[in-house]
């Protein structure tokens, strides 16, 4: 008989909550048994998820060269609560393939809509801006681009390799998850990135909820075992969102998913709502909890883990990376 287990970090329902609770696990799968999803008593933030203001000199620095070079960055784009920090440090992730995505994501504040044209030189001002920050680590991701025949794996190919040339740097590509391109997830692996991160998010029972009708989590696990079937020597990573409902027993059936298709890195953060149109959150995690679930998670095989209340996929990278 299965233990039912309450989501992580949740409080006490109320009688509705306990309603859509019985709703939610009645479209459980069947390994996924215990999943009541309680929303979070209170609105307001916790005190572990309140900063003061990073210091630093570089902040302006850093922002005044992504405007100078027309780039996007995912840390403005997504709302990142890192931004002030990671600019400060003189560091960003640089979003590629434009702005816009065509996505309808219920977690991300990306914008969503008809994406423009492909800037061509996109590449190398990506390279300029990398050289110019002194990075020796480069995260690049994208918006996701159904609209064109190879998802924009080819402007990440372009991208990877101007960087590489013009930096030395290691790199680092946090993809979208190139449904129904999967020659363009191939050209991706052929550029050859130190690692290759494409993110998990949630558990396949909130799958569709929170990242569409066109995600597929069994794909997901299927781009991550790809890459190291085609290229054994880039590192795998993965994260995902905690508080949007799941369930600890749902989050340790994630992990060993991972480790099976032999994935090197994770990220485990908190869910934050970008704003009201979003999806709520449904419980804060303690540092506490972050903390045991990322020692867990360690004893499970994953080389190395970054788990806390503000981890984002990017942060801290190049730590990540180096860790070997």
């Amino acid at each position: 008989m299965s233990i039912q287990l309450p989501v992580i970090g949740a409080s006490t329902s109320s009688q509705d909550s306990a309603q859509d609770s019985a709703q939610d696990s009645a479209q459980a799968s069947s390994s996924c048994q215990s999943v009541p999803l309680t929303e979070a008593s209170n609105k307001r933030l916790p005190p572990w998820l309140r900063r003061e203001l990073p210091r630093g000199s570089f902040n302006n620095f850093t922002a005044g060269l992504l405007e100078e070079l027309k780039l996007e960055t995912v840390c403005d784009n997504a709302k990142c609560p890192n931004r002030m920090e990671c600019y400060s440090q003189k560091t960003a992730t640089f979003m590629i393939l434009g702005n816009v995505c065509t996505r309808p994501c219920g977690f991300c504040a990306v914008s969503r809509g008809r994406p423009e044209q492909l800037e061509a030189d996109e590449p190398t001002r990506v390279a300029e801006a990398a050289a110019r920050l002194g990075l020796r680590h480069v995260v690049i991701t994208s918006v996701t681009r159904d609209d064109l025949p190879d998802g924009g794996a080819e402007h990440f190919y372009q991208t990877v390799l101007a960087v590489r040339e013009r930096t030395g740097a290691t790199i680092e590509v946090l993809t979208p998850d190139f449904v129904r391109h999967r020659h363009g997830l191939d050209r991706v692996i052929e550029s050859a990135p130190e690692v290759f991160n494409h993110n998990m998010e949630t558990v396949p029972r909130l799958y569709r909820k929170v990242r569409g009708p066109k995600s597929d989590y069994a794909w997901t696990l299927g781009l991550l075992q790809r890459v190291k079937e085609l290229n054994p020597a880039i590192k795998t990573k993965s994260g995902l969102m905690l508080g949007l409902g799941e369930t600890r027993d749902e989050l340790l059936d994630c992990l060993a998913d991972l480790r099976r298709i032999e994935c090197d890195f994770l990220t485990l953060g908190q869910y934050l709502q970008p704003g009201p149109k979003y999806l709520p959150v449904q419980s804060y995690i303690t540092p506490a909890e972050f903390d045991e679930l990322g020692a867990i998670a360690r004893s499970m095989g994953f080389t190395k883990v970054a788990s806390g209340p503000f981890v984002r996929s990017s942060y801290h990278a190049k730590e990540m990376a180096d860790a070997e």
